[in-house]
């Protein structure tokens, strides 16, 4: 996948979880042979989202981490944290802290801006970050995609990782292509159109889909 630093998978230890995961792995392999095949390869579901109630954090990070090496990004990262503490600021704090300050921990103006942005955005209630668990997939994307600097498949993330949303698919996400074109034998990689018709048959539960792609072209999770 492009430009991704996922959080790590965590074994899911609640069992009305476990469940639903069970669920969710019987409907694909039953709906599509090809992601049967490629559930098999993988193996046991171990998808959780990160659910430490943090989006702005996670909406935070994206924006550091955006067009770096994941190793330059997490030492921006960390000094940007280190500004407040090592935890992600208020928007309160963030748009009180002096812009020579920010960019010291090597924020580029370009990154000051989104952070700003999105800080102004929480801040004035536009993006009720509070109220995410009470709004669709498409209304949340909607909002997020309003802050400069955050795009579809940065909400789609969030969505998946910090909401758990079990049904979404990031049909412009370049491992979920690769690994579409390997395990269906496409001459080409498909386009986002192609992705999202492919993945039709496996809703209610994309984003079980979208992990065991992901596995498939990258690898066991270390």
């Amino acid at each position: 996948m492009a430009d991704r630093d996922l959080p790590p998978d965590l074994p899911p230890t609640d069992a009305s979880w476990s469940d639903t995961l069970s669920l969710a792995v019987a409907h694909l392999s039953a709906a599509d042979p090809r992601l049967a095949a490629v559930i098999e390869t993988v193996g046991p579901c171990l998808y959780a989202p990160a659910r430490d109630g943090a989006p702005l954090a996670a909406l935070m990070r994206s924006i550091v981490y955006q067009q770096l090496s994941g190793k330059a990004a997490g030492t921006i990262h960390r000094r940007f944290l280190g500004l407040y503490n090592d935890r992600p600021p208020t928007p309160t704090e963030l748009l009180a802290t002096p812009e020579d300050t920010l960019r010291s921990v090597g924020l580029s103006r370009q990154k000051l801006g989104y952070l700003r942005s999105l800080a102004e955005t929480v801040q004035s209630g536009a993006l009720p970050l509070d109220r995410l668990d009470e709004m669709t997939d498409d209304a949340i994307l909607t909002a997020l995609v309003q802050v400069k600097g955050i795009g579809r498949w940065t909400g789609q993330m969030v969505l998946m990782f910090h909401l758990g949303r079990l049904d979404v698919l990031p049909e412009l996400d370049l491992g979920i292509q690769n690994a579409i074109q390997r395990a269906y034998a496409l001459g080409s990689r498909p386009t986002p159109k192609q992705v999202a018709a492919l993945g039709a048959v496996w809703a209610p539960y994309r984003t079980v889909a979208s992990w065991y792609l992901w596995r498939f072209i990258d690898g066991p999770a270390a």
